[in-house]
């Protein structure tokens, strides 16, 4: 009885740290760039460039899948969720349209999608070899 106590601990440590690396890496590849790019026919672009979204993506892919492998699916994939919602939110809420909350609320819906299906692809293959 006492090992069944203990057997949710490290699922919910692995959410825990999977929120915190999230928000990190999205501080990292996303929170310290501000500026809008003008560009010659007054179009406004950014402020995130492609290979800052890539970088995030490619770096919270080895954490899931890291994770995902060791059987830590609840934290693969609602910790990033959560940190990942968590920093978005943070990032955004300067907006004053108030339009932040949709862009949050498809970061949310993503990377739940995402993480699910990347730790469903791991897990699956794990059993399998």
């Amino acid at each position: 009885m006492r090992q069944g106590m203990r057997k949710p601990l490290p699922q919910v440590l692995s959410v825990l740290v999977l929120a915190g690396v999230s928000a990190a890496v999205w501080a990292a590849w996303l929170g310290w760039d501000r500026v809008r790019a003008v560009r010659a026919d007054g179009t406004v672009t950014g402020p995130y460039e492609a290979w800052q979204v890539i970088g995030l993506v490619l770096t919270l892919l080895a954490a899931v899948c890291w994770a995902a492998s060791r059987r830590y699916v609840v934290g693969a994939v609602l910790g990033t969720t959560a940190g990942l919602t968590a920093a978005a939110y943070y990032d955004w809420s300067d907006d004053s349209s108030g339009l932040f909350m949709v862009g949050v609320g498809l970061v949310m819906m993503g990377s739940l999608a995402a993480t699910a299906v990347v730790s469903a692809v791991i897990t699956s293959a794990k059993r399998d070899g």
